[in-house]
């Protein structure tokens, strides 16, 4: 019984590992266009700091490599041209993520 609990003690403390390995791997956002000025923001529970045609996030976790971050990005920074990390975002995902950016400009144009 001991050893049964020692085993699955020891699985869970290798799953945990490994998923903040993953989750340490950088964010690198390039945009369509650079940004005017360097830019700080927090997305996807990630610091990007965008300058030039370049974000980059590197304390990712989880949450960092999906849509919603890239979502978050563009609406910040302006639209995206890549956005990789652990695997780079398709084209249709790029094309959602880019409404944002549409959307946040169209916002900012009305003020």
């Amino acid at each position: 019984m001991k050893l049964r609990m020692i085993a699955a003690a020891c699985a869970a403390i290798s799953a945990l590992s490994a998923t903040a390995a993953l989750a340490a791997e950088p964010v690198t956002v390039k945009l369509q266009a650079p940004v005017a000025s360097p830019v700080k923001f927090i997305a996807g529970g990630a610091v990007f700091n965008c300058e030039g045609d370049t974000c980059f996030a590197g304390a990712t976790t989880t949450s960092t490599f999906g849509a919603d971050t890239c979502k978050a990005v563009a609406s910040k920074a302006g639209a995206v041209a890549s956005f990789t990390g652990r695997r780079a975002l398709d084209d249709a995902r790029l094309a959602q993520c880019n409404t944002a950016a549409a959307a946040s400009s169209s916002a900012l144009a009305k003020r």
